[in-house]
């Protein structure tokens, strides 16, 4: 008898980024070996103190380090493949369907420093 799956997305799942990446990963060995929380204090003077929240340095760099990794020059690109792969999130230390930062925020972050 020929089965068909009826598709339905569930509405709450338990679903752990660490558990689906695995230990030898090439960013989950840079998660546990960079240490970026100078980043806050070397870039403050860029940031304005009024408006809404910007993009965290820690994750501009992240960003752009991945972007060498891969050889992705493009914005654009670089934050649809970042949205797609599950150890780059992880390494962003962004959660499933949580968005990243818009491709024309690294832009503008980009020329300020």
């Amino acid at each position: 008898m020929q089965g068909k799956k009826i598709i339905q997305e569930a509405l709450f799942t338990q679903f752990l980024l660490s558990d689906h990446v695995p230990q030898n990963n090439v960013y989950r060995k840079l998660q546990q070996v960079l240490q970026l929380q100078y980043l806050y204090k070397l870039t403050k003077p860029y940031y304005g103190v009024s408006g809404q929240k910007s993009i965290d340095p820690t994750v501009f760099f992240k960003l752009c380090l991945v972007g060498y990794l891969e050889n992705i020059t493009s914005d654009r690109k670089l934050i649809e493949v970042s949205s797609m792969r599950l150890d780059i999130l992880f390494f962003l230390g962004y959660n499933l369907g949580e968005p990243l930062p818009w491709h024309s925020t690294m832009s503008r972050t980009r020329q300020l420093f």
